[in-house]
């Protein structure tokens, strides 16, 4: 298995960790409870960003190959139903994998199995700053 790429401060004040690591697939969960909104529920906001942060390892983990790194520029989500309580799942597969950018569908799962969420992320693939 290829090194997990470390996740940003905000996925980890999030609890998001990595379940599986690869560029094909890459696996996530989070848990509900400090990630909801004032309703109770898991805030929609909160399945964009596992679904992004996902999204965007796994393109990392692409564009590493090639001695780039992975911004991600757009995420689009749709959620389904409403969680309370326990932890999601989320599954980023490739839908394309270039030289210059990578592309990703999302589903957000709870750990039975149930869609909370249905997202599709882009990320541009771009040489790193230095200094």
């Amino acid at each position: 298995m290829t090194e997990p790429p470390q996740f940003p401060p905000l996925a980890e004040h999030m609890g998001i960790e990595t379940v599986e690591a690869g560029i094909e697939r890459y696996v996530t969960r989070m848990p509900v409870a400090p990630n909801r909104q004032p309703f109770g529920i898991l805030a929609g906001g909160a399945s964009a960003m596992l679904a992004e942060s996902t999204a965007s390892r796994a393109a990392m983990l692409h564009a590493r190959k090639s001695g780039r790194i992975a911004v991600g520029v757009e995420i689009n989500a749709t959620h389904h139903v409403s969680v309370r309580d326990g932890y999601v799942v989320a599954t980023a597969r490739a839908a394309h994998l270039g030289q210059t950018s990578a592309s990703y569908e999302i589903v957000v799962e709870t750990e039975d199995g149930r869609r909370v969420c249905t997202a599709r992320a882009l990320c541009l693939l771009i040489e790193p700053r230095h200094g």
